[in-house]
């Protein structure tokens, strides 16, 4: 099985420091939904992991959440890709084992779609992002999109992880033959 995780803001859609908090603020980054379109093709399974704590500061509600991710999904499909699934954490406790970076989302998708994800590509745009993927041993991949060049400019331990313009370039990357 090929699988390929996403974070979601910052990677497919554009992010915000107050963050989306309704359907109309989810705008995807050019190239995300052609670049999930490409991966869908090719037969990977696209799921997305996401940290959602403004449902824990009271931004927004799981409806709300629920409108945005159809918006997502619908956007997908008309640009010819699929999400399969989306993994959420509202908590804002960081002791929470599934909130990024503890590793309880990636183990939860590897669980339920019985999947070991060693090496498996998770593409984000925060250290958070890297250290989730490095704790349950798959491949993590850091975009410049969203907090990604804030992330690299910090004082960051992200050596040997690789590093990409955007999610089309990593698309791009994960398809060119070898």
């Amino acid at each position: 099985m090929k699988l390929i995780i996403l974070d979601r803001d910052g990677v497919i859609n554009e992010d915000s420091d107050n963050y989306i908090r309704a359907p109309d603020q989810w705008l995807p980054i050019p190239g995300s939904l052609e670049a999930i379109a490409r991966l869908s093709h090719a037969g990977y399974r696209v799921v997305v992991a996401t940290n959602q704590s403004g449902i824990g500061r009271d931004l927004f509600s799981i409806e709300t959440l629920n409108q945005i991710h159809e918006k997502m999904h619908r956007f997908a499909h008309e640009a010819g890709g699929a999400i399969e699934a989306v993994f959420f954490c509202p908590d804002t406790d960081n002791a929470n084992p599934d909130r990024k970076p503890n590793p309880g989302l990636l183990e939860d998708i590897g669980r339920r779609l019985r999947i070991n994800l060693n090496g498996i590509p998770v593409v984000g745009d925060s250290l958070r992002d890297v250290q989730a993927a490095q704790a349950v041993g798959a491949r993590p991949i850091l975009v410049r999109t969203g907090k990604g060049e804030r992330t690299l400019a910090g004082k960051n331990d992200i050596d040997g992880v690789m590093v990409f313009a955007d999610l089309a370039t990593v698309a791009d990357f994960l398809l060119t033959p070898r």
